[in-house]
């Protein structure tokens, strides 16, 4: 299969593509600079187009005519969650690229939602509950997500609406908790502020979440939202003394420095199920 990607330089597409490599299909990267996807390490195996979203007049259109599916990863001024930027520019943006794509004749569509979707719920999320963002992010995910589900009432194509929860590992954004705590027991510090801890978040690593991302391209006939998730919830001081006892350092935990954030529920986690009944033995 020939998959485009978009976002292929970014926290998970850095993963997404060599996984795509690795079952075989081929792959075209969307990039808006070339500087960053020179550092990769799959630079020379994939074919690049350079192309803004924002700026759709571009001659590297001409290399999407014959792509049989898209993972669209790109979203841009994250994690500033509550810029309305989200909804004011990147949604219609977002929105007339993939519109144009179906345009064209390309029958699947995935795109990366957000658990911020579904607002401040709290306990186990599943993709049939209704969603009720509370941020300008989430609610541009969430209005692209329906404005593509009523553009499937007058053209064919497959929306697989795969919504991510917490992540981290290689890549990852500098200002993100784990990368904090690395930084600081890199810099020997004897202290690491952080907020209470007790809130539950579901964290996968990102390469199992790019693992599962294209698990399910590969299944063409899914369609529809498909949470992306450890389904067991931990708290974050938790997550954080795995770390710590990981890396064997020492160093004490400043709980309640900083206020919980405003705009996440206290405890709430993905309902993996519908994941696992898709694939079945291939898990």
């Amino acid at each position: 299969m020939k998959v485009l990607v978009t976002g292929s330089t970014g926290f998970v597409g850095r993963h997404v593509v060599p996984r795509l490599l690795e079952k075989g299909h081929e792959v075209v990267a969307m990039v808006r600079s070339m500087e960053k996807a020179m550092l990769l390490p799959w630079f020379e195996k994939v074919c690049f187009a350079l192309y803004d979203l924002h700026d759709q007049q571009n001659a590297a259109l001409k290399l999407l005519f014959d792509i049989d599916a898209v993972i669209h990863l790109a979203w841009q001024g994250l994690p500033n969650y509550k810029a309305q930027f989200h909804f004011e520019e990147n949604l219609p943006a977002h929105y007339r690229f993939l519109k144009m794509l179906v345009n064209i004749g390309i029958k699947q569509i995935l795109v990366t939602g957000t658990c911020l979707e579904y607002g401040m719920q709290n306990g186990p999320l599943a993709e049939d509950m209704s969603t009720q963002p509370t941020n300008p992010y989430a609610l541009a995910k969430d209005t692209l997500r329906k404005s593509l589900q009523a553009l499937q009432q007058n053209i064919t194509f497959k929306l697989q609406w795969v919504r991510l929860f917490y992540m981290y590992g290689p890549g990852q954004n500098s200002n993100s908790l784990l990368a904090q705590l690395d930084r600081a027991i890199d810099n020997l510090e004897s202290v690491f502020n952080m907020s209470g801890g007790e809130q539950l978040r579901d964290y996968l690593p990102v390469e199992e979440v790019a693992r599962r991302i294209v698990m399910v391209l590969e299944h063409q006939d899914v369609d529809g939202i498909i949470n992306c998730c450890n389904s067991q919830p931990i708290s974050v001081r938790r997550l954080v003394e795995q770390r710590i006892f990981e890396r064997n350092a020492h160093i004490e935990l400043n709980l309640g420095y900083y206020p919980y954030p405003d705009y996440e529920p206290m405890a709430f986690w993905g309902d993996g199920r519908r994941f696992a009944k898709i694939m079945g033995d291939d898990l």
